[in-house]
């Protein structure tokens, strides 16, 4: 996210087109930061590197399956995976589980 430049908050969101800080009511257009909007709203591993379609992924820590016993461990790969919206950012097929949805937080780029 981008940190507001009047007030350094770093509670800012994004409303539409342009970011809002929620303390001081500023309100920031994409085009007056250029590429900090498009690089801070890049979506990122848990290491911070931007992950794309298609890239493979490792999981990071022991994640449960829910609504199973199954768990999917740390180290697993995962390959081409689709960046999707929604409540998880991450659409895979992993070897022995099938398709899932993950959390860019427990994952990284391999």
């Amino acid at each position: 996210m981008l940190n507001c430049p009047e007030y350094d908050s770093e509670y800012s969101y994004e409303d539409g087109i342009a970011f809002v800080c929620p303390e001081c009511a500023h309100e920031l257009l994409p085009n007056e930061v250029g590429e900090a909007v498009v690089e801070d709203a890049a979506i990122k591993d848990a290491n911070g590197n931007v992950s794309q379609d298609w890239d493979t992924i490792t999981v990071t820590k022991d994640l449960k399956v829910k609504g199973s016993s199954l768990v999917v461990k740390a180290g697993t790969k995962a390959k081409n995976i689709r960046l999707v919206d929604g409540d998880h950012d991450i659409e895979c097929k992993i070897s022995g589980i099938g398709a899932m949805k993950l959390k860019l937080e427990f994952v990284k780029k391999a």
